[in-house]
């Protein structure tokens, strides 16, 4: 890819070249072609063309944050509790189970 980026800035620079040195040509118009024809084609082009690096560079590093948030969660669950690092306990909460409600609260039903 960045063999036709590095051609193509070469051709640009010597249209400018020639557009700066021809009896009828500026400087302005030199420097116009150089960023129509050559800077901004090839920026759109770099652009589209590493997107996928970029795309795999992004998921990479999603995927290392993902592991070293996994590894601090096991490493404060270890810390936490060594006891229960081989299996969960059923009721690993800390809280009491519920308890049946009493009679204070009535049943709801439909009307006959």
């Amino acid at each position: 890819m960045y063999l036709i980026v590095i051609a193509w800035t070469y051709v640009t620079l010597m249209m400018a070249v020639a557009e700066a040195t021809s009896p009828n040509g500026t400087v302005l118009g030199a420097v116009i072609t150089f960023a129509l024809y050559g800077l901004l084609p090839m920026g759109i082009l770099v652009y589209i063309l590493g997107t996928p690096s970029r795309k795999r560079a992004i998921k990479a590093r999603e995927a290392a944050e993902q592991a070293a948030y996994d590894a601090g969660q096991a490493a404060a669950a270890a810390a936490a509790s060594p006891e229960l690092l081989g299996s969960a306990a059923p009721d690993a909460g800390g809280e009491a189970p519920a308890a049946a409600e009493g009679s204070a609260v009535a049943a709801v039903r439909k009307e006959p």
